[in-house]
């Protein structure tokens, strides 16, 4: 698979889990061909995940966050008005933006931007705009706690 259609990937499907299994699609194993046993860095595909993980990490139009599961999720750029409008119904900490940065020493830092911090402004607009059926709706209710409209 292609960085490209690593993104494509989870352009299709909106919400997309980095490694876990859960109710979304899982980026390791679409490459991996099935679901994978243990730790994916064992995998005979181990590196070529780890690679397309970090190509969608980096893309802009993707939130990498903790949605589902409190597992590494991608969301596509066209799901975050609906996430954002529903987010009320997810702990603060499934929202907040997971960012990752290697350091001149070498080392693996991750940090959070909390919610609504790295929300733009269009996505603001667009977010109330949208009724919270319509959200739950494009996000699928099965991904939303509560999973229906009150």
């Amino acid at each position: 698979m292609t960085g490209r259609q690593a993104l494509a990937f989870v352009r299709k499907h909106g919400v997309v889990l980095e490694s876990a299994q859960g109710d979304a699609p899982s980026l390791a194993a679409r490459v991996a061909g099935g679901p994978i046993r243990g730790n994916w860095w064992g995998h005979v595909r181990g590196r070529e995940i780890f690679r397309l993980t970090r190509v969608v990490r980096s893309a802009d139009d993707v939130l990498v966050c903790r949605l589902v599961g409190g597992k590494i999720t991608y969301v596509h750029r066209r799901l975050w008005p609906a996430l954002v409008r529903v987010a009320d119904r997810f702990p603060r900490s499934r929202v907040a933006q997971v960012v990752e940065r290697h350091t001149v020493a070498g080392h693996h830092e991750t940090r959070e931007v909390p919610f609504p911090r790295w929300v733009p402004a269009d996505v603001r607009r667009a977010a109330s705009a949208l009724s919270e059926v319509e959200a739950v709706r494009q996000l699928g209710p099965q991904l939303v706690p509560g999973g229906h409209v009150s």
